[in-house]
Parts: C-alpha cells; sequence; structure tokens
C-alpha cells in the first residue's frame, strides 16, 4: 500500500483532507451474491493488477469469471465477513447489497482496520429510512418529493395527508419505511385507493416509528445517478435508468427492477454534473455534519419532471439491475478509486464524471415464474451458453448449479439472470440484448420486451 499523501492546501473542497495516492488493490473482497455481485467482481477482476476477487457468498455462476473465487459465509453476520476478509488478506472490501450495510457490517470492518467501501449503519439509513432521507434532504437543501412518515396510529393523520394531496391535485406514492428490496412502492391513481392500501403498511410494525411514508405524486421519466464518495467528494458514474414494473408498457406490480439502460438521452453529462452538485455533494455535507460521513456508492433516484430533476429517493449501493449496464460502459480501472474513497480521499484532480466507452447498454432481467410474490426455483436454464456465444453479457443474479450429468444452472431466485449487450448506441444494444435474451429459457420465465424501446427525448431545464 502507499502511504497516505499530506494534506491539501488548496483552501477548496479538500482542505485538512487526507488524500490517498491511487493504488490499485490486488486482492478484494465483495459481499454478496446477486447479479450486482457479479458485475462488480466481473470489472474488478478485469482490471490490470487484479490478483484475485473473493465474493462472499457469491454463487456458482458468479464464480466462472477469472480470477474469482467465492465462498461460503453468512453476508449479515458482521464478524463471519470480517474473518473472511483476513483471511483473505484483502486489501479492499467492497459491500454490495444494502442488507449487510444495514447490520453493520462495514463498521466491523472498518473497526478491524480493514478499508471497506460502503457506509456505516448509521449512514445507510439513507436507505433503510424513507423518513431519515427525507430529513437529511431537507436539511441539505435537496428538493425531494413532498412527504410525510406516519407511524402505527396515525391512521387518521395519513388520511388527511392523502385528501391535502389530492386537494392539492396529487396523487399519493406509498413507501415503506425500511428495505424492502425495490418492492415497497405502490403509486396510486387515486385517493380512494391511497386511503385503501395506507393501512396495511402500518399493521404489525413498531409503535412509535415511522413505518409508512406518503409522497405526493410526481410526473416524468426517472433516472438513476449513482456517485463514488469519499466523505465529501462525488465522483459520478454514467447515468442509467431501469424499469421497475414487471410487464411491458410499465403495467403490472413494482418489481426490483426488469431491464436498464445507459446513457440517458434526456439526462446529459452536463445534467448529470448538476445533479452531482445539487443533490450529491449537498446531502455529502449534511451527514459529515451530523457526524456520519458518507464513503460508498450514493445512488440517487430521480423524477425528470417538467421543473427539473427532483430526488426520489436515496439508496447506499449499486442499482440492481443499473449496475450490470453501468460497470461495462465504464473505461479504466475503479478499484483504485474504490479504495481511496474508502480511506477517505479521493483526488483534488478527480474529474466529476468518470470516464465512459463509447457506445451503450442495455440489460433484460430474466425472472422465475411467480416474481415478484413468491417465485419458483429449481427450474433448469436453457442457453446460457448461446447467449454468451453472441458476444452478451449474462450476470447471475439467483442461480444455482444443477447437479446432474451435464451440469448447467437452474433458477433460484426471483430476479434469475440479467442479459446485457453493448452497441454502438441504444437501438444496437437493444437489439443485441433482445437477441441473447431469446436464445435464454425455462420453464414460466418472465421478462419484458420493452427495455430502452421508447426513449425520452427532451432534458429537462435546471429549475432557477
Amino acid at each position: 500500500m502507499a502511504a497516505d499523501a499530506p494534506p491539501t492546501a488548496d483552501g477548496g473542497l479538500n482542505r485538512g483532507r487526507v488524500l490517498v495516492s491511487l493504488v490499485m488493490p490486488t486482492r478484494i473482497l465483495v459481499v454478496g451474491g446477486g447479479g450486482r455481485e457479479h458485475a462488480l467482481a466481473r470489472k474488478l477482476a478485469l482490471e490490470p493488477g487484479v490478483n484475485e476477487v473473493i465474493v462472499a457468498p457469491g454463487s456458482a455462476g458468479i464464480g466462472t469469471e477469472p480470477r474469482v473465487r467465492c465462498v461460503a459465509v453468512e453476508p449479515l453476520d458482521p464478524d463471519a465477513v470480517v474473518a473472511v476478509a483476513r483471511a483473505a488478506s484483502a486489501e479492499l472490501v467492497v459491500v454490495g447489497p444494502e442488507a449487510p450495510l444495514s447490520v453493520g457490517v462495514a463498521d466491523a470492518l472498518a473497526a478491524a482496520g480493514i478499508p471497506v467501501f460502503g457506509p456505516t449503519r448509521a449512514a445507510a439509513a439513507l436507505e433503510t429510512s424513507k423518513a431519515f432521507c427525507h430529513d437529511v434532504a431537507e436539511a441539505a437543501g435537496v428538493r425531494m418529493a413532498r412527504a410525510r412518515a406516519f407511524a402505527p396510529g396515525d391512521e387518521p393523520e395519513a388520511a388527511a395527508w392523502i385528501h391535502e394531496l389530492e386537494r392539492a391535485g396529487s396523487g399519493a406514492v406509498l413507501k415503506q419505511d425500511g428495505l424492502a428490496a425495490g418492492k415497497g412502492v405502490i403509486v396510486t391513481d387515486s385517493a380512494a385507493r391511497a386511503l385503501e392500501l395506507a393501512p396495511s403498511f402500518l399493521v404489525g410494525r413498531e409503535p412509535g416509528r415511522p413505518a409508512l411514508v406518503i409522497e405526493e405524486r410526481l410526473e416524468g421519466p426517472e433516472a438513476s445517478v449513482i456517485a463514488i464518495c469519499d466523505g465529501t467528494r462525488a465522483v459520478a458514474l454514467p447515468a442509467a435508468r431501469d424499469h421497475k414494473r414487471l410487464c411491458d408498457e410499465d403495467r403490472g406490480p413494482n418489481t426490483g427492477g426488469m431491464g436498464a439502460y445507459s446513457p440517458l438521452p434526456d439526462l446529459d453529462d452536463q445534467a448529470v454534473e448538476r445533479v452531482l452538485r445539487t443533490v450529491h455533494l449537498p446531502i455529502l455535507a449534511e451527514l459529515a455534519r451530523r457526524g456520519t460521513p458518507f464513503r460508498g456508492f450514493l445512488y440517487a433516484g430521480l423524477m425528470l419532471t417538467a421543473d427539473g430533476p427532483v430526488l426520489l429517493e436515496c439508496n447506499v449501493r449499486l442499482g440492481d439491475p443499473e449496475a450490470q449496464v453501468i460497470l461495462p460502459r465504464v473505461a479504466g480501472a475503479i478499484g483504485p478509486l474504490l479504495l481511496a474513497a474508502a480511506r477517505g480521499g479521493l483526488p483534488a484532480s478527480m474529474p466529476t464524471l468518470l470516464p465512459v466507452l463509447p457506445g451503450a447498454a442495455v440489460g433484460i432481467v430474466l425472472a422465475a415464474r411467480g416474481y415478484p410474490g413468491d417465485p419458483r426455483r429449481g427450474d433448469p436454464i436453457e442457453g446460457i451458453d448461446d447467449a454468451l456465444a453472441q458476444g452478451a453479457l449474462v450476470f447471475h443474479a439467483g442461480t444455482v448449479a444443477r447437479r446432474r450429468p451435464g451440469g448447467g444452472f437452474g433458477t433460484n431466485g426471483g430476479r434469475v439472470l440479467a442479459v446485457t449487450a453493448l452497441g454502438p448506441d441504444i437501438a444496437a444494444a437493444r437489439a443485441a440484448a433482445e437477441r441473447a435474451a431469446d436464445a435464454i429459457a425455462w420453464d414460466g420465465m418472465q421478462r419484458r420486451r420493452d427495455i430502452a424501446r421508447d426513449l425520452p427525448r427532451a432534458i429537462p431545464e435546471p429549475v432557477g
């Protein structure tokens, strides 16, 4: 490891901070086992100087990547993750999913002196509590959808707020306060429907603690801007858009995401820089002011309204399936940046946007029968090799190795695979992704066929 550089004296954003020279970690531990972690492991394992990427617990599918090794471990057990990191002599740990962050895995690694890219449990409350996210955003001066939080016993107040939104000409969006794997959101189309559903969010929840956040319903396309953050500074990854609804034409229930694409025709580089300046940096400053500096991937979920981008939510990790279209587009190594951010010092000379490869990426999620409710497991998957032979990337999110002659994989989760293709533009990438996804099949497989098909054109102007 390189020694810490002396504190900067530029009088600006980096005053008094310790910068770390960029060094490639040679052994990296990625915590998690889904499609996002597969994309992370693949990206890191391909970077020059990386000897090994250990994924805990990973999966048989993730373990097919060169220089990637999977280790069985309970990712929600902080002590077990620390033990794996020590046994592997990991020079950097990257925590993929939100659940390990919510139980303090990053805290335990930091206490053990192991560089970890992922926020503390306190900072991860940006995602684990939507009420906390609104509170931080308000204090930071970041524009969000108008919202109020409600605890069990607040049913009359919740109903009054729904009626107030209705009088203002807005529908209501009901959000579970807490982790919901991207599925704890219901966008209602009438006050009557919101009034009918709101009490169900409060049943069985802890008294006196927010359980439901009700937001005004905004209109416009959504966008995801994710940044690598070191507690003060932020460097943006390419913007992406995922498709939350299960079925074509944005019908059906919300899911964790049925596909994604990048770049966005309605959010260019200048707009991404504005988002970084008006959303990410103020939130980082507010968290630092509260004594909970944020080091990790800060995900801003935005609504691109006619009045400019509005923050809908913050996540504290890479999106899934956004990671599967973002990371293949990044030019150059991210390992040194993640290590520098984990140690609290992205170089002052870093650009605000990571360089990207030319072209576009489109990813299509293939889901099991029954998803997003009770997904069926154990169905044999056919055609993965055919999709790979076409040049597509196939990221394993919920698969298991089949113990039978011929091997192969079977389904073992809701979102099973993400099939990503690159191309000179979105249309070409989409066509390639569709062809590759067509090669894969299992009984009851669900997928959308309109990912990246209908693209917004206008770029919303910023407010003010």
